[in-house]
């Protein structure tokens, strides 16, 4: 599925894991120096060592205090200023756009609302030279079968996708103000805080990286223990903040004067594909495999818009797929791809002690039913 318009941003913005394990062990090592002179110190005091011998010892253990404190603010400090810097740079980058119209917050004469924008004049050439050349480049070049559906999607539908059910984040309210929050992006925060610190233990590093990879599987219990034991509260007014509870993304509407129909506006631009197969197969001639492709408006009525156009509540979205037959996966064109290398997360990677992807190629994958093909 490819958004043109709206993305998730992907998780973890920290430095690569390899990088940060050789620079807490080489503070460790530093720490470890500390520790024993701390300890030859106490050891010629107990044995009653000459004071000259012991005022060394200790001279020396103030010294390497010092560097072990020099090299630990030294490294929180290039990490503060790398994540400045990213942060200025997304700040200056959208003030520009937004200067020369590329888009701007909707409705800005009233105040505006958090998560609409409007493109302006090069805002909409450029969205619209990409839908072209996405449409070029996969619907026609791929021969792909093209739809278009109503953004107004009765509730049954989305009932039966499981939308209606499940189509949810965990959110959770400061206690006192109420402000609403996304649990997840709270103790995802946290969780980068802590695991920038050069001085963190390689196990703990390792039990908050696993915690970040699980962490768009846990259930509001899991995620409820997580912000009590990081000792999370509320950004702004450091209030305690309630459990957390799924809240529904999709914006309900009502269909027809009456009121008796519930609909939704469409998260996602899939169902109206899935719908459509029965026609979509016999517009293909029955024959299997064929891909179907739609362009249109989404609709997510997420809990805090942020980063610009890559969390917003109305997006043009791209989306593409694939029907394949399930006992004969087999495509005329796979072999074009199959010695393509890919870089994949597999669930073992992602519960594995070191987190990383692997370059895989398209053949292998399939074969090893990593991509279940």
């Amino acid at each position: 599925h490819r958004d043109l318009s709206s993305a998730r941003a992907p998780r973890g913005s920290h430095a690569s894991p390899e990088m940060a394990e050789d620079n807490s062990a080489r503070l460790q090592a530093m720490q470890d120096a500390v520790n024993d002179a701390g300890n030859d110190v106490r050891a010629l005091k107990a044995q009653k060592a000459e004071k000259a011998t012991i005022d060394a010892a200790i001279e020396k253990l103030k010294q390497l205090k010092i560097d072990l404190d020099v090299e630990v603010k030294k490294a929180m400090a290039a990490g503060d200023e790398k994540a400045k810097e990213k942060e200025n740079f997304r700040s200056k980058m959208g003030g520009a756009l937004e200067q020369r119209l590329f888009y701007i917050p909707s409705f800005k004469i009233y105040g505006g609302v958090a998560g609409f924008y409007d493109y302006g004049p090069p805002g909409c050439a450029v969205k619209s030279n990409l839908q072209s050349f996405w449409r070029q480049h996969f619907v026609l070049n791929e021969q792909m079968l093209e739809v278009e559906c109503p953004a107004v999607t009765p509730e049954v539908v989305l009932q039966a996708s499981g939308h209606v059910d499940r189509f949810t984040d965990l959110m959770v309210n400061d206690v006192v103000t109420k402000d609403c929050f996304r649990a997840d992006h709270l103790v995802e925060e946290n969780l980068e805080r802590m695991m920038a610190d050069p001085m963190l233990a390689p196990e703990r590093r390792r039990e908050l990286e696993d915690m970040l990879a699980r962490l768009e599987e846990f259930t509001p219990e899991e995620m409820g223990a997580a912000i009590v034991s990081l000792g999370i509260k509320a950004p702004e007014t450091k209030n305690d903040l309630t459990a957390p509870y799924p809240f529904n993304l999709m914006f309900p509407t009502q269909i027809g004067p009456s009121g008796q129909q519930k609909g939704f506006m469409r998260p996602e631009t899939a169902q109206g594909i899935f719908v459509n197969f029965r026609d979509l197969l016999y517009y293909n001639g029955g024959k299997l495999p064929f891909a179907a492709a739609q362009v249109g408006q989404s609709f997510r009525n997420e809990i805090a818009p942020r980063q610009g156009l890559l969390r917003v509540r109305e997006f043009t979205q791209a989306e593409i797929e694939h029907f394949v037959h399930p006992e004969h996966k087999e495509h005329p064109r796979f072999g074009e791809v199959k010695d393509v290398e890919l870089s994949l997360f597999s669930r073992d990677a992602q519960l594995a002690t070191v987190k990383r992807p692997f370059p895989m190629s398209a053949g292998g994958a399939g074969a090893q039913g990593i991509i279940a093909n």
